[in-house]
C-alpha cells in the first residue's frame, strides 16, 4: 500500500473555530495538532487498499466549529458567548490611554453606526474583530455603537451607563443581561430601537447575534429571559436641539395657519405638526402608522379627543383644529388627553357598549377598530401571535388572537371561528 500524502497548512486568519484560534496564539515553537481540524487533515490518496475501503469524504473533512446556533424567535437562550474587555485592536493590540474615559455621542450617531453593522451583515464571532476595532459578538456591537474606547463585555457595560426604566427607554439606549454565574449562557445586550406599537409590547432591536447583525422587531424585553433585562442609558450621551424641548420650542413658534389648512382633502405640513403635537398630549392611540400631512379620520379624532379634554362640547368639539385648540397645543396649556378607548364613545351594537359590528372584522378590512382589538388582545396575554404589533388592517395574526381568547372562554367549533362577535366583545373589554 502506498502511504497517505498529508499536506500541512497554516491556521485560517478568519476561522473561529477552536484549532485555528489555538493555533494563532503565539507560542516558542510550532506544536503538533495544531491548526484547523479540516485544513490540517488534507489527505491526497495515491494508492489504497482494498482493505481498507473507501473514506467517505463528509468523514475525513467534517470541521470543527464553535457551539454557536442563530437566536431565532422562540429558540430558547441566546447561544452568544463573548469575549472578554479587550483593546480595540484585537488580543495583540496595545489599549491606548483615551483623552475622554466617556466620549460624548447622540441618539442619531448610534443609531446609524449600529446600522454600518446591519447593512454589511458582519457575521458573528467572539474571536475575530472588525475593520473599526470592535469584536464582532453583542458586547462588542454596543461598544462600536456607543463609540467606547475598548470592547467591553455584558460585565461591564453597566459602568458606562445608568439604569433607567421602560418607559423612559429612546433609540440608543440598550436592554442588557448579563448572568455572572455562567456568562456565557444567557448573557446578552441589544440596541434599543424605538418601540414599533403604541402598546409598547414590541421594539426594533439591533443586534449582534449569529449569523450576523441584523435588526428586526422583537417582544419587549426579548424573546427570552424576560425578567433579567435591565434597560441602561449611555452616560454620554449629549442632549440636542432636535430632542423634545426642542421640538417643542419649534412648535412653539408656529403660529395658527388658518382653518384652511385642516380638514377632508387638506394636505400639507401643518397636518403633521398637528399631529405630532397631539400624540405628545396622549393622542398616540389614534394613530396607527403615526400622523402623516394628509388630513384622516384619526386627525380628526384625536383633536376631538382633545377638545373634549378640555370640556368642550358641540361645535366646540367638531375635531377641527381653531385658534384657540392651536394656542393650547403649541403652547403645552390645557389638559392632555386621558386615557380610555380611542375616539368618542361609541354607540351600542347587540346590546353592547362600543362593539362596532361584525363587518369592521373581515379580510381585507381597514380601519381604527382592529387596532383596538388588538391592542386588547395584547392586553390580555394574547401579544404572541402578532409579530409586529397590532394595526388597523385586518389579517391572520388577528383571527388567531381571537380564536385563541374564544377558545379560553370554553367555546368551540363555530363559536370559536376567530371573529369577533358581540359576546367576544363583551368579554375581552369586560
Amino acid at each position: 500500500m502506498t502511504a497517505p500524502v498529508f499536506e500541512d497548512v497554516d491556521p485560517e486568519s478568519d476561522c473561529d473555530c477552536p484549532g485555528c484560534v489555538d493555533g494563532r496564539r503565539p507560542s516558542p515553537g510550532p506544536l503538533p495538532g495544531r491548526g484547523h481540524p479540516a485544513a490540517r487533515s488534507v489527505v491526497v490518496v495515491a494508492a489504497a487498499s482494498a482493505a481498507l475501503g473507501a473514506v467517505p469524504p463528509a468523514a475525513a473533512l467534517t470541521p470543527g466549529h464553535s457551539p454557536h446556533r442563530e437566536a431565532l424567535p422562540g429558540d430558547g437562550e441566546p447561544d452568544t458567548p463573548q469575549g472578554a474587555k479587550a483593546p480595540l485592536h484585537g488580543p495583540k493590540g496595545k489599549p491606548g490611554t483615551p483623552a475622554v474615559p466617556i466620549p460624548a455621542t447622540n441618539r442619531t450617531d448610534i443609531i446609524n453606526r449600529a446600522k454600518v453593522w446591519v447593512t454589511a451583515k458582519v457575521p458573528y464571532s467572539m474571536y475575530a474583530f472588525w475593520s473599526d476595532g470592535y469584536r464582532q459578538d453583542c458586547s462588542g456591537y454596543v461598544s462600536m455603537a456607543w463609540g467606547l474606547p475598548s470592547n467591553e463585555w455584558t460585565g461591564s457595560l453597566d459602568q458606562f451607563g445608568v439604569k433607567i426604566t421602560k418607559e423612559e427607554l429612546q433609540p440608543g439606549d440598550i436592554l442588557l443581561y448579563h448572568n455572572p454565574d455562567n456568562p456565557e449562557k444567557g448573557s446578552h445586550v441589544v440596541i434599543f430601537g424605538g418601540w414599533t406599537d403604541y402598546t409598547h409590547t414590541y421594539y426594533t432591536v439591533y443586534e449582534q447575534t449569529p449569523p450576523h447583525a441584523r435588526r428586526q422587531s422583537t417582544p419587549y424585553p426579548y424573546w427570552s429571559n424576560t425578567t433579567k433585562y435591565v434597560p441602561y442609558r449611555y452616560k454620554g450621551v449629549t442632549k440636542s436641539g432636535t430632542g423634545a424641548k426642542g421640538a417643542a420650542a419649534a412648535k412653539k413658534a408656529v403660529a395658527y395657519p388658518g382653518a384652511a389648512y385642516f380638514g377632508p382633502g387638506a394636505d400639507n405640513p401643518y397636518v403633521t405638526l398637528l399631529g405630532e403635537m397631539l400624540i405628545a398630549r396622549g393622542g398616540v392611540s389614534f394613530y396607527a402608522k403615526g400622523p402623516g400631512p394628509v388630513w384622516g379620520e384619526a386627525d380628526l379624532r384625536a383633536t376631538q379627543a382633545f377638545q373634549r379634554a378640555q370640556g368642550w362640547t358641540g361645535a366646540a368639539a367638531d375635531g377641527l383644529p381653531g385658534p384657540r385648540t392651536w394656542e393650547l397645543l403649541t403652547t403645552g396649556r390645557g389638559k392632555g388627553i386621558g386615557p380610555g378607548p380611542a375616539g368618542p364613545a361609541r354607540p351600542a351594537s347587540h346590546g353592547v357598549p362600543g362593539y362596532p359590528g361584525r363587518r369592521f372584522f373581515r379580510p381585507g378590512e381597514t380601519n381604527d377598530y382592529v387596532t383596538q382589538l388588538g391592542a386588547q388582545l395584547v392586553r390580555k396575554g394574547f401579544g404572541r401571535f402578532y409579530a409586529h404589533g397590532p394595526g388597523p388592517h385586518w389579517g391572520e395574526s388577528d383571527r388567531r388572537a381571537v380564536e385563541a381568547f374564544q377558545r379560553t372562554q370554553g367555546w368551540r367549533g363555530g363559536a370559536a371561528d376567530g371573529y369577533p362577535g358581540p359576546e367576544t366583545w363583551r368579554r375581552l373589554f369586560a
